[in-house]
């Protein structure tokens, strides 16, 4: 027997930093990638007959919520169609984790370093794109536009602190080696918002859809450009922050195993777990850095253009709030 639990909204409190780290935690769990096409649309179905007023016989209110996990970590909330599989936010650490692994080799090449620039501001592309609030939509020319501008500036950020690191010689060895992994994550932070801003810019042109409530039955009240900076901002920020500890931690935690003599007698061990750091460090780090807001986020109205102002719900009540999917 299910009881009245509410499918429309996460599971746990999106007011609070906890409820959204459990909510995300659940939302970019690798392990959703496991589920088939079937049970996917089996999920959805149950979920949708649930909001609808459907009640499954011997469904319990544990499988509602996790068939809600699964919609949640693959259907995208604006289109109710499924994200492309590798560019799900269940998708992002074995996406990324051979990318990064490969991006804190020593000593780089130029060569090396705008491949795997290019590869990994390919794949944020791909990730900013599929992830985006829907409400509006990039045409293809803008998007080869962006994806070019993205990719190009990148590369030019990352060869140039490289470039500059090496003419950084004559500073003492410890300076060095700091520098040598702030370096990847500067290139990484300002390219990585330098694409947000790039693929998601027609919604700081033309904003992006506000309603009433944070309900999918919502009135939307139109668009909103200062909705679509806020929207835009918090995903740059949280690109940021998921990116360092994955550019820092491993580093670190390697320069002390590798002095270790159990590491120096068993040299094949070096990749595995340097691969083992990388995805511990974005496992942890990717749900506590979507946390920092929830998706569906709100802002004031009177924050916001004057032509939404004044407005009232379909309950006659003035609209002091309005609500948004920022994307991921």
């Amino acid at each position: 027997m299910t009881s009245e639990i509410d499918l429309t909204k996460p599971r746990y409190d999106q007011s609070t930093y906890w409820g959204r780290l459990r909510h995300f935690s659940e939302v970019t769990d690798p392990r959703n990638l496991l589920a088939s096409d079937a049970q996917l649309q089996a999920a959805k179905r149950l979920v949708s007959d649930h909001i609808s007023g459907v009640r499954a016989p011997g469904v319990t209110d544990e499988q509602l919520w996790q068939a809600k996990k699964l919609v949640d970590s693959t259907f995208h909330p604006d289109t109710g169609e499924k994200v492309l599989l590798p560019f799900r936010m269940a998708s992002f650490v074995p996406t990324n984790v051979p990318i990064i692994a490969a991006m804190l080799l020593p000593a780089p090449g130029i060569a090396s370093i705008v491949f795997w620039q290019w590869v990994n501001q390919s794949v944020n592309v791909a990730f900013n794109y599929f992830n985006a609030n829907k409400t509006t939509e990039m045409s293809v020319n803008e998007t080869a536009g962006a994806y070019a501008a993205a990719v190009a500036s990148s590369c030019t950020i990352a060869v140039g602190l490289n470039q500059w690191l090496v003419r950084t010689k004559g500073l003492r060895p410890s300076i060095q080696s700091l520098l040598s992994r702030a370096v990847p994550f500067a290139a990484v932070a300002s390219a990585g918002t330098l694409n947000v801003y790039l693929m998601r810019q027609k919604e700081l042109q033309d904003g992006i859809q506000v309603q009433d409530s944070p309900s999918p039955s919502g009135v939307v009240l139109g668009s909103s450009q200062i909705a679509g900076q806020s929207a835009v901002a918090s995903v740059a920020v949280s690109r940021i922050v998921t990116a360092a500890p994955a550019l820092f931690i491993p580093g670190l935690i390697m320069a002390q195993l590798e002095r270790t003599a159990w590491l120096q007698k068993r040299r094949w061990l070096t990749m595995p777990l340097n691969l083992a750091t990388v995805a511990g460090s974005l496992l942890v780090a990717l749900p506590c850095a979507i946390a920092i807001a929830p998706q569906m986020a709100s802002i004031e109205v009177s924050k916001l253009e004057p032509r939404f102002r004044g407005l009232v719900d379909k309950d006659g009540r003035p609209v002091e709030r309005v609500y948004f999917n920022r994307g991921l």
